[in-house]
């Protein structure tokens, strides 16, 4: 493993990137702990110790929610820009063509998101700046609006970050930015445990049985989130001029979780949203609301379920036309053995991607409730060990290391992976 590890720093360029990637980090995690001016940090620290409703956001920014320090939206309007605009792409022609236009296409997209990420996060700063009045040390509209502005240039310089990250270093930056927030709470969970050993809250059978089921979540998640379904595709013999093309076998690779972890961040979102209004609005009816759909209760964990399995099937849809992946198969002189090209190939694919995009909703449900799993089994509570952050540095590792591998082989040297 040492020697693989090395095969990356013998390569100049491989190493270059490297290099930078550590650095956009630390620029990363120093920001986490710049302060936005005129906040009284202890009072929202408070909030946080009271509940897990935010545990998940300050998990992905690294702490620096609960800070309230510059970057304490972390790069989350960015994704909801993002995932915003490929699901306008079924409405808006003008984005579906944009992605059919290559290069330039991609340049047009970017532009708008980098737009809308600016007003998701003004709004977004916004509102936390208002709902977190209480912790503001001078209140008023021009103190909103100066925090307002500090948070919403936090998240476009970690915008920027992440663009530098892709462009120059290794890996997706925005992915490698929720990855190093999540990895960095990894110190705070085990001292939290420690605590409890020394306090007598738990034993050390707890802890030994916390770690097992760390480890098999994680081999479990790997191996779903490497799971494929392979569709044989033969391709017939073409004959143009004087060349012979085709005439060999191919297969579509349709993943069982297509959608990744999109569809557990749209169910907690929308389920986060009765619960954060109640924080902050002193209304009976309101605060009854939130009761309800308090976090762990069975109305909201029964909710949970239920949308995640649906936005699981919804997402897929979106993004992965099998209309489109049936005419492309068509065109190249493809069929799948045993089925007519056209209809009868699309219903095929329809009716597979339906079958494993169960088993992949499925997954992500039990992934979505391991926290509840584990605290319960354990006894130990505090420690965020949540199946949504597992399947994000899993994803995240699995693909950089994968990129790394590709960029090491393609000079030669022994890969980085065996």
């Amino acid at each position: 493993m040492l020697a693989a590890l090395a095969n990356i720093f013998r390569i100049t360029e491989l190493r270059q990137k490297v290099i930078f990637t550590l650095a956009m980090f630390i620029v990363f995690r120093a920001g986490t702990h710049i302060p936005v001016p005129g906040v009284n940090a202890s009072v929202i620290e408070q909030l946080f110790r009271s509940g897990n409703l935010f545990g998940l956001l300050d998990m992905f920014s690294g702490g620096a929610l609960s800070k309230f320090s510059i970057f304490a939206m972390s790069i989350t309007p960015y994704i909801n820009a993002s995932i915003i605009l490929q699901l306008l792409k079924v409405v808006v022609p003008t984005l579906e063509q944009w992605s059919k236009e290559g290069e330039e296409g991609f340049k047009k997209t970017t532009k708008l998101t980098r737009m809308l990420t600016v007003a998701l996060a003004f709004i977004q700063a916004c509102g936390m700046a208002y709902g977190l009045k209480m912790a503001i040390n001078n209140p008023g509209i021009f103190s909103i609006l100066l925090i307002a502005i500090t948070l919403t240039a936090g998240t476009v310089f970690l915008m920027w970050i992440g663009e530098q990250i892709t462009a120059r270093g290794v890996g997706n930056g925005i992915s490698l930015i929720i990855f190093a927030g999540i990895v960095s709470r990894l110190p705070d969970g085990l001292k939290v445990i420690f605590q409890y050993l020394q306090a007598g809250t738990v034993s050390l059978l707890n802890v030994i049985l916390f770690a097992a089921i760390a480890l098999a979540m994680v081999v479990f998640v790997i191996i779903i989130s490497e799971g494929i379904r392979k569709i044989p595709v033969q391709y017939a013999k073409r004959v143009v001029g004087k060349k012979a093309y085709g005439g060999h076998t191919s297969y579509i690779p349709l993943k069982v979780n297509q959608a990744g972890v999109i569809p557990i961040i749209f169910a907690s979102s929308v389920l986060m949203f009765p619960v954060t209004i109640a924080q902050f609005v002193d209304v009976p009816w309101i605060k009854a609301m939130g009761k309800l759909f308090q976090w762990g209760s069975p109305l909201q964990t029964t909710l949970y379920v239920l949308m995640i399995l649906f936005f699981t099937y919804f997402y897929t849809a979106v993004s992965l036309n099998i209309g489109d992946l049936s005419d492309n198969i068509k065109k190249n002189g493809g069929f799948i053995p045993g089925l007519r090209p056209g209809n009868p190939t699309t219903e095929y694919l329809d009716k597979v991607m339906s079958r494993i995009t169960l088993a992949g909703a499925v997954f992500l449900s039990l992934i979505a409730l391991m926290p509840h799993v584990i605290g319960w089994v354990t006894r130990i509570e505090g420690v965020y060990f949540g199946g949504t952050a597992l399947l994000i540095v899993v994803g995240v590792a699995l693909q950089t290391m994968k990129q790394i591998e590709s960029m090491v082989l393609m000079r030669h040297y022994h890969g980085f992976m065996k």
